[in-house]
This record gives structure tokens, C-alpha cells and sequence, in this order.
């Protein structure tokens, strides 16, 4: 597995698994639930994981999330 990105951005969350999808990727979200430990702080960022052999498709789908985000 190869993570993607770390984030605690839910809307970010939301969108990479929807394209990820649409692409046919499997996305895997470790520490989702761990705001319960950590007080809703999100002090614990989300990893987004993807399978090895996804990792430069799935890069290019964050890189496009990324020129949204900036106005590109």
C-alpha cells in the first residue's frame, strides 16, 4: 500500500474517495475514527492509502485536487 496523503480535511476525503472511485481505485482511510481519542481536535491527520500498483494514477487525481484547490 503507498499513501497518497495525509489530511484531516473531510471534504478533501470526501472528493479523493468519489474520483478514486470513478477511476476504479480502492481507497483505504486509516486513523477515520480516531478523532474519538483525540477529542475531535483532529489532532490525527487521515491517511489516504492506495494499492502500489494505483499510486501514479491516484497521484495524478490528488495533483488535480490541487490545482482546484488553487484556482489553476
Amino acid at each position: 500500500m503507498f499513501e497518497l496523503v495525509r489530511t484531516n480535511d473531510p471534504v478533501l476525503i470526501s472528493w479523493l474517495r468519489a474520483q478514486m472511485a470513478d477511476a476504479g481505485i480502492e481507497v483505504l482511510v486509516l486513523d477515520e475514527h480516531m478523532s474519538i481519542l483525540d477529542g475531535s481536535i483532529q489532532a490525527i491527520p487521515r491517511r489516504i492509502m492506495v494499492a502500489d500498483e494505483d499510486k501514479r494514477e491516484a497521484q495524478a487525481i490528488l495533483a488535480e485536487a490541487d490545482r482546484i484547490a488553487t484556482g489553476e
